[in-house]
């Protein structure tokens, strides 16, 4: 209650002229602030009064982002509180974005690259540093240095950080008695007992660096023997599969597949719906993440672009995100608002010693033309 009137205290200041829009926004919380007032003053929330500083932001906001990766309802909110619509552009992999920004024309406001992407997106005058005094909801202080830093080029910030997880893989132990606890495991039972019931991502960073951990690779390696290995083992499986494709959650819920290439947020949601379904780390190593919001530079609407992020940032906001979609964000302050069994899941949350063996992506894989080659080799098989 304290909080409530605190906030309407601030209206006041606002609306009187005392405190200036984005002194409002910054005390508040755009997510807060349309919850309260849509909730005190029903007629007062408007799309003028969250539009920008030199007028409304538009009627819509495009987003490119990742299957499963949001909560529609915080969609719906923005819009009530903005009048700009939520379309979204659904990506499986780094690539298909990375080409889709190079061929000009996305349409795009708001996109979500991952960590090793967005030095490559830097250098190549696709996107530009943020403005944060439009995004006073990112406190940088409340982000672990490895889940943010490589948003930080030079010195300046290309790319917030919207959450972080893992690349493992998810089995239905009603399906499969085995109980695989490695990538060769996941392979070997790919081409055995779970043969035309696995799926990999439609993704060359995971699928290959994957393929190469099962024989103790770097997951970034660009070796030539090594990727080598990696081929023959992917064109010995391609045959046995039941589909190569990053949206695999409808195909593990109906049973056509078993088995699945996962990350943290679709486990966790298919473990919250299906309790046999089991996420594993496969104990060789594999991949560590950190997902971005960033701006493409060719953004028709940047300042919806801006209020977008700003507002998924709130941590009111963000706890709903995070609660719908099992990725953990990386945000103290969200962490704290959030509850303890999620905070004890091993799935969102695993061991240190887990994570230890885990590798971030390296931006040299992004653009590798022999990986690039070998993942159309493999899908071409």
């Amino acid at each position: 209650m304290d909080e409530r009137k605190s906030f309407i205290k601030t209206m006041r200041s606002w609306q009187n002229g005392s405190i200036t829009r984005r002194e409002f926004l910054g005390r508040t919380g755009l997510g807060l602030a349309a919850a309260v007032v849509a909730s005190n003053m029903p007629g007062l929330l408007t799309s003028k009064a969250f539009a920008g500083e030199k007028g409304s932001i538009g009627d819509r906001v495009v987003l490119a982002t990742w299957p499963n990766y949001h909560n529609p309802e915080n969609f719906t909110a923005f819009a009530k509180a903005t009048g700009a619509q939520v379309q979204v552009n659904v990506f499986g992999s780094n690539e298909e974005m990375l080409a889709k920004l190079q061929a000009g024309g996305s349409g795009w406001d708001v996109f979500v690259p991952t960590n090793y992407t967005i030095s490559t997106y830097a250098e190549l005058g696709l996107i530009e540093p943020l403005d944060l005094a439009k995004l006073p909801n990112f406190d940088p202080a409340s982000f672990e240095k490895r889940f943010m830093e490589q948003g930080v080029i030079n010195g300046k910030v290309y790319a917030v950080p919207k959450d972080w997880g893992t690349t493992g893989f998810v089995y239905d132990g009603q399906k499969l008695s085995a109980k695989p606890s490695s990538w060769k495991e996941f392979w070997e039972l790919s081409q055995g007992t779970a043969t035309g019931r696995v799926m990999v991502h439609d993704y060359q960073l995971t699928v290959i660096g994957n393929a190469l951990k099962s024989f103790g690779y770097s997951f970034n390696s660009l070796d030539a023997k090594e990727l080598a290995d990696a081929e023959k083992l992917l064109l010995e499986v391609k045959p046995h599969l039941f589909a190569i494709n990053s949206d695999y959650q409808p195909s593990m819920r109906n049973g056509d597949a078993w088995m699945a290439m996962c990350w943290t947020g679709d486990a966790k949601q298919l473990r919250r719906d299906i309790p046999s379904m089991q996420y594993v780390l496969g104990r060789e190593g594999g991949e560590l993440w950190s997902d971005f919001f960033a701006i493409p530079k060719s953004a028709e609407r940047r300042e919806a672009a801006y209020a977008f992020i700003n507002f998924l940032l709130d941590p009111q906001v963000n706890k709903l995100e995070v609660e719908a979609h099992g990725y953990p964000s990386g945000d103290k302050r969200v962490d704290a608002l959030l509850p303890k069994a999620m905070l004890d899941d091993p799935i969102m949350y695993p061991a240190a010693e887990v994570l230890s063996t885990l590798e971030f992506g390296a931006a040299a894989t992004l653009t590798s033309p022999a990986r690039a080659e070998l993942m159309a080799r493999f899908k071409a098989a």
